[in-house]
């Protein structure tokens, strides 16, 4: 489930306006919302990162690293058939890191394409045991480009496909305006309400992609950057000591 943009900022302006910390208008929102859910997406790989040089402590590592998979598993996509441009296969427009390569064979079964890497490409073609085929297909990877190779027969453009996590679309609180206040309504997708102006973005509002657990921390760093751009040295340090409190709470 989407976390609600409209939610975050809601009670990220309500905080604000309860403590008298000043106000945060739509652009600045958007601004900080998408690079906040740029942060925290980010930081799943650091931590994941930082797990692989910690000792061995099975039970412990496995509960953390679950938690984390969890996390990123909102952003994981299974593509349809990608698009063949001259000898490679081209990445979904959304993309951010690859999965596993599939194949689909003319009889509809689904194989798992092996990668290796370039300077190992010709030594596999010299082996038959290692040689690639339709039934055995390799692909290379550069220049984020999927090269596939199954010896003299040609893969069909539309064999393959991809699992991948998907890259965060930036966050958008879209908002109308109302001509005779002056003030701003929240753009849902529904129809434009009487007496009013835009939408402003017109591109329509875009939830946040994270995972709902986040919503808590995603609204604590906004805050953080709030205080930074209202020069408020309290709301920064207050949200900061929230976030840290996140922080040893999700280690204990």
């Amino acid at each position: 489930m989407a976390i609600s943009v409209d939610d975050v900022y809601k009670t990220v302006l309500f905080i604000l306006n309860k403590e008298q910390r000043g106000y945060m208008p739509p652009a600045e929102f958007n601004r900080i919302a998408t690079h906040v859910q740029r942060e925290i997406f980010e930081g799943y790989f650091q931590y994941e990162n930082k797990q692989y040089r910690l000792p061995d402590n099975e039970s412990e590592y496995s509960d953390r690293s679950k938690s984390v998979d969890e996390k990123i598993s909102a952003l994981k996509r299974l593509s349809g058939s990608l698009t063949k441009t001259s000898n490679y296969f081209e990445q979904p427009n959304d993309f951010y890191k690859l999965g596993t390569v599939i194949y689909t064979d003319p009889k509809s079964n689904q194989i798992e394409v092996q990668r290796i890497q370039e300077n190992d490409l010709l030594y596999v073609n010299m082996s038959p045991l290692t040689k690639p085929s339709l039934t055995h297909p390799i692909y290379t990877y550069r220049d984020n480009k999927i090269y596939v190779h199954s010896g003299a027969t040609d893969v069909a453009s539309n064999s393959i496909s991809i699992s991948y996590l998907k890259d965060p679309a930036d966050v958008v609180w879209s908002y109308w305006v109302d001509d005779n206040s002056g003030g701003y309504i929240y753009n849902d997708g529904g129809a434009q309400p009487p007496n009013t102006t835009g939408p402003v973005p017109p591109t329509g509002s875009v939830n946040f992609e994270l995972h709902e657990v986040e919503q808590t921390e995603i609204i604590i760093k906004i805050l953080m950057y709030a205080g930074v751009i209202i020069r408020d040295p309290q709301i920064v340090q207050t949200a900061s000591q929230l976030d840290q409190q996140e922080t040893i709470q999700e280690n204990s």
